[in-house]
Parts: C-alpha cells; sequence; structure tokens
C-alpha cells in the first residue's frame, strides 16, 4: 500500500512525478510496469499533489502534498520538492505543472545531481513557450512553419485587425492558456457559408466556433476584459487536420516520438513523416529537454503548420503503450541509465499503427475530506 515517506528512502533508483494537470496518473502507471521490465533494478516511485488525489497516488509507491500557494499566489514548492529529493535519494523529477518555478532554480538541483525536466532548459524558452505570440516570432526566426497571429489587448485594436484580416478564416485565442480555453472560430459569413445560423453557436459548443460580429460586441461590453485585459491573438484558422506529438527529447534532440490525431471520437496512433519533419527542428530551436507535447495543423494545401509547445507530458501519452511503444517508459530507462540514449528512427520502427478509443474510468474516494 502506497504512503507519505517517514523515512528516508534508499533504492538504486528513485523517480518523482510532480503535480500535472492530467497525465499523471497514466505515466506512474507506465513505471509500475518498468519494475516488470527491469525485475533486478530496484525502483521506487514518488508522486506529489497539491490535493488529495487517491486516484493519482494509487500507482505511486509514496507520495507527498506540494505546498499550497498563499494569498500572494507564492509557493515555496520548489524548496520542500528538493528538500525531500535529495532527502530520499532522487534521481528523476518531472516537475508537470509550475516548471518555471523549478527551471529558475536549475543550479540547485543540478548540485543535488538531480535529473530535472521541465520541457526546456531555461526559464526564457519556459516563457516563449507559455507565451503563444514569442513562440510564434521565435518560429519564424528558425523558419518553421507555424499558424501566425496578430496580438491585441483592447478593442481597438481587434478591430483594426480584424478590418484587415476579415475576409478570411479566422479564429481567436488567449496568448497564454491551455485546455483550449478562450479559443473560438470565427463566422464572419463570408469564407464558409452565407446562411450562418448564431444560435447553432450557443447550440453546438464543443464546435467552438461564434458569430464574429458577437464577439466584437461580447469583447466589447466584457468588464472582466475592461478590468483586467487579456492578451489574444487573432489568427488565421487552419482547416486542415491536427495532429498531437508526444515527443521524448533531450537538450533539443527528439529522442522518441508517437503521432496521432482524432477522427470523431477515435484517436488515429503512429509515426506520421510529414509532421515530424515540422516537429523535429521545432525541438531543436526550443532545445526541449523531458517529455512535452506539440500541436501542429494542416492548412487548406495539407501544409503542417505549428500551433504550440507543452513543456509537460499530454493528457493522451498513455495512448502510446498500445502501439508497441511507451514513451514514459522508454525516457525513464534511459534518464536511469538503464538503457541506451534511445534513437528516433529505430524507435519509428517499433510503432505499430493502431486506433484507439478513450473510456471513462470511475475511482471510489475513500476518506477525502469536502
Amino acid at each position: 500500500m502506497n504512503q507519505p515517506i517517514s523515512t528516508p528512502l534508499n533504492p538504486a533508483a528513485c523517480v518523482w512525478l510532480a503535480e500535472a494537470q492530467s497525465s499523471q496518473r497514466d505515466m506512474l502507471q507506465s513505471l509500475q510496469g518498468l519494475k516488470v521490465q527491469y525485475p533486478n533494478q530496484p525502483l521506487s516511485i514518488i508522486a506529489s499533489h497539491r490535493s488529495s488525489r487517491p486516484e493519482i497516488f494509487e500507482f505511486a509507491d509514496h507520495y507527498f502534498y506540494e505546498p499550497a500557494e498563499d494569498n500572494s499566489g507564492s509557493s515555496s514548492r520548489w524548496q520542500y520538492v528538493l528538500d525531500q529529493a535529495q532527502q530520499h535519494h532522487v534521481k528523476v523529477l518531472l516537475t508537470g505543472r509550475n516548471s518555471i518555478d523549478y527551471e529558475a532554480q536549475r543550479y540547485l538541483f543540478n548540485k543535488a545531481n538531480i535529473r530535472l525536466l521541465t520541457g526546456a532548459q531555461d526559464v526564457q524558452m519556459l516563457q516563449k513557450i507559455d507565451d503563444k505570440f514569442a513562440f510564434i516570432q521565435h518560429c519564424q526566426q528558425h523558419d518553421i512553419p507555424v499558424a501566425t497571429g496578430w496580438r491585441f489587448e483592447n478593442l481597438r485594436q481587434l478591430h483594426q485587425l480584424f478590418a484587415k484580416h476579415h475576409n478570411q478564416s479566422l479564429c481567436v485565442k488567449p496568448v497564454s492558456g491551455i485546455f483550449a480555453q478562450g479559443f473560438w472560430r470565427l463566422d464572419t459569413g463570408k469564407t464558409l457559408d452565407n446562411s450562418y445560423d448564431s444560435f447553432e453557436h450557443l447550440y453546438f459548443t464543443d464546435n467552438r466556433k461564434i458569430n464574429a460580429e458577437q464577439f466584437l460586441i461580447a469583447y466589447a461590453k466584457s468588464e472582466m476584459v475592461q478590468k483586467r485585459p487579456i492578451p489574444m491573438l487573432l489568427m488565421p484558422y487552419l482547416s486542415g487536420q491536427e495532429y498531437s506529438i508526444d515527443v521524448v527529447c533531450e537538450r533539443g534532440e527528439v529522442l522518441a516520438a508517437i503521432t496521432r490525431h482524432k477522427v470523431g471520437k477515435v484517436q488515429h496512433i503512429g509515426y506520421d513523416e510529414e509532421v515530424m519533419a515540422v516537429v523535429i527542428p521545432l525541438i531543436q530551436a526550443f532545445g526541449c529537454d523531458g517529455i512535452v507535447s506539440v500541436q501542429t495543423k494542416a492548412d487548406d494545401a495539407g501544409v503542417h503548420h505549428v500551433l504550440e509547445i507543452n513543456s509537460r507530458p499530454s493528457g493522451g501519452i498513455g495512448y502510446t503503450k498500445h502501439c508497441g511503444v511507451d514513451l514514459t517508459q522508454i525516457a525513464f530507462a534511459y534518464w536511469l541509465g538503464w538503457t541506451d540514449k534511445p534513437v528516433l528512427a529505430e524507435v519509428a520502427k517499433q510503432i505499430q499503427p493502431c486506433q484507439v478509443r478513450s473510456i471513462m474510468v470511475s475511482v471510489k474516494l475513500d476518506g477525502v475530506a469536502e
């Protein structure tokens, strides 16, 4: 039974997965499977989260509760994690969330001989990854095909941009954000279908489509925007297939990767060479380090453009195990020194393309306070 740690661990190998958005449980499960593959390699697996999450902790050998933020939004999380990691002889730490806080202290983790995995190698790059406008500019400087965008922070700027670009398919999204929060396609009635129905946009919200004029009105009347301006991007909408790519990388080099795209409710898992031709130089340009996820989308001509990098594993990284290549296991076996450095071309040969449907799983929570 897993439990909070009371005495220092001293295994031959100890890894720690800190709080993550949605992949932590699946990755911990994969790490438990790593013990089966390498029965002669002692391994202890630590997980941490700021909340009581027994459905996550059940796949860890031991767990910690991370310090909560105070009223100012600051936290001593990194210091707490570093102290505990040193005490329990952690070799590899994957940060998940809060990567910038950890990255700012990389020197101290290196000094403690802890392999810190934040998704990049310095704070500046993590900030560029998080800021979608800075991300676009960095891609353009390195000749990487990227979905372009024009930044706006107020109604006047939005009107100016819309007047200039309204004759093409458009969308909007925040400069910084996750889970598609704030993303909307703008229906102008000119580039798609002149007989559009505004109520349809409210009824089928999963389509994330809104009448452009109504978006402008809502933005103009928003008290939230007036009180706290939200930097956003107006962007050409790319109509082609979107891909998610899970990537194991080290200091800008892709060691292993799996591409997937969704058709209806089904995820198609494999290795798309055309998509990877965009991803490989992207990872190099940002010096990515750890396990990251990339989103790309094709235009009308089928040319792939980068949408973003997430400096952490995707929520769907667990799907990779179905194609015969478990990226979590490949990554940690290497970082623990159990295997040689993975070679992308060799890993790609092992991938068996497949289709995956995700299902909902329920977990009973005992003793969790409301």
